[in-house]
């Protein structure tokens, strides 16, 4: 089993643990110390289900905790492949040295990380895994694989039903073969990830069609234990998952009160388009936009409904994913009340009436089929078999980390922002967050 390929489609090994934390450009993009004097995570447990998680790594001792193996090896802590150990570092890693000052910082460093190590192909056992994690009292679970036979009526959406029963913010890669969202992202209420680069521009090679959000997803530098130096640098809409869930990590710490729902609410209205001109919600690359921390835990954003904008469903009963629903918190309220005569008709333009189940078994038959046609998961482009880790070699045009991060920053806003209810006609008030 090994979860890298299809969400994970690059990497080279990182020279030194003090290059790793200059070239963590997202921090700089969200200015992190800022971001950290709000909220770091405290209190969270983000369930990381995905190879396994290895403990042992400098950058993550004591944030792991037990968790449960699946697949029959035995030990959660165990990671061959090295991308449930990644996708921990990104969101819960705490670096080391004198101050932490080296290696990977993760965007919610005080989060717990509750490893849950599944087979991506095996739809049983990572149904299973997310039942444990909202049994062991995950409040964020990081899904960073895709075509994993998710659709509706299996076991693994009924997994996600439960899990959104149980107040449980799921997060989830839209996948990396530039065609259209795969399960489970594209599951009712799940928040599905693309991602962007350094200039905060559509990464080509995310899925699109039902996105939520969008994240850094380009040349993100990561624990590796498969490495020499125990860290390497990869694209994919993994790692742009892991942002996300470590964004909702840091607002479940901030706002404990706040229902699954409502702090979806929160990351969706704060999100932006930020150096992305020409864009409305919902896009189908960036979704509502970037999803931004800092905006996030400080915007003036009302509570909204326990359930949250996002669209759900009967997981035996619907193909519609994490679009916006037409409820109050619908970021396109207004346009909506002209398009539907009921807030719970879904935000899908050209839909008159629910999707059957045979629907969605059909689509994804053949998205799966097509996948193994064209080099997307299931045949060279996926996931690998067990043991073969990252691809070894660089992306075309790869550089080693430079000495200095890179600071694309967040542009000033405009003009005024207009008097407008609905935040995605306008830009934030804090910029760089």
């Amino acid at each position: 089993m090994a979860l890298t390929g299809a969400l994970l489609l690059t990497s080279a090994p990182v020279a030194s643990a003090d290059q790793v934390r200059d070239a963590q450009w997202p921090l700089t993009v969200y200015n992190a110390e800022k971001v950290w004097k709000i909220s770091q995570g405290a209190g969270v447990t983000v369930a990381v289900v995905d190879s396994g998680v290895d403990s042992s790594q400098p950058d993550l001792t004591g944030q792991v905790l037990p968790g449960k193996d699946f697949t029959g090896a035995g030990d959660p802590h165990k990671d061959t492949d090295g991308h449930g150990t990644a996708m921990a570092s990104i969101i819960g890693g705490h670096g080391h040295g004198v101050n932490d000052s080296a290696g990977v910082m993760g965007l919610a460093p005080k989060a717990k990380i509750l490893p849950v190590k599944v087979s991506y192909k095996n739809t049983a056992t990572w149904a299973a895994g997310i039942r444990y994690a909202v049994d062991q009292g995950a409040s964020v679970i990081n899904l960073s694989f895709g075509d994993s036979g998710g659709y509706p009526g299996s076991k693994g959406a009924e997994a996600i039903a439960y899990a959104q029963e149980h107040d449980v913010v799921l997060v989830s890669a839209t996948g990396n073969d530039s065609g259209t969202v795969t399960y489970p992202a594209a599951l009712p209420g799940v928040v599905a990830v693309s991602g962007v680069d350094k200039d905060l521009s559509f990464w080509s090679d995310s899925n699109t069609g039902k996105v939520t959000v969008a994240a850094p997803g380009v040349e993100l530098a990561q624990v590796d234990p498969n490495t020499k130096s125990g860290y390497s640098v990869a694209n994919g809409t993994s790692g742009a998952s892991a942002y996300v869930s470590a964004i909702a990590a840091l607002l479940r710490s901030k706002y404990p009160d706040l229902t699954a729902g409502q702090i979806i609410n929160r990351l969706v209205k704060s999100a932006s388009f930020l150096n992305n001109k020409g864009k409305t919600a919902p896009d189908k690359e960036l979704g509502y936009g970037i999803a931004r921390p800092g905006s996030a835990l400080t915007m003036n954003i009302p509570k909204g409904s326990k359930e949250g904008p996002l669209a759900k469903a009967s997981p035996s009963t619907s193909t519609e994913s994490g679009a916006a629903s037409a409820g109050n918190d619908n970021p396109s309220q207004a346009k909506e009340k002209k398009d539907s005569s009921s807030g719970g008709i879904l935000l899908i333009a050209g839909i008159a009436a629910a999707v059957v189940v045979i629907g969605g078994i059909v689509f994804a038959v053949i998205r799966s089929r097509r996948n193994r046609g064209n080099g997307g998961p299931g045949d060279g482009g996926g996931i690998p078999p067990h043991g073969t880790g990252y691809p070894p070699q660089p992306p075309t045009g790869y550089q080693p980390y430079p000495n200095t991060p890179p600071n694309p920053g967040y542009p000033t806003p405009p003009g005024q922002s207009p008097p407008h209810p609905n935040p995605y006609a306008q830009q934030p008030p804090h910029q760089g967050q």
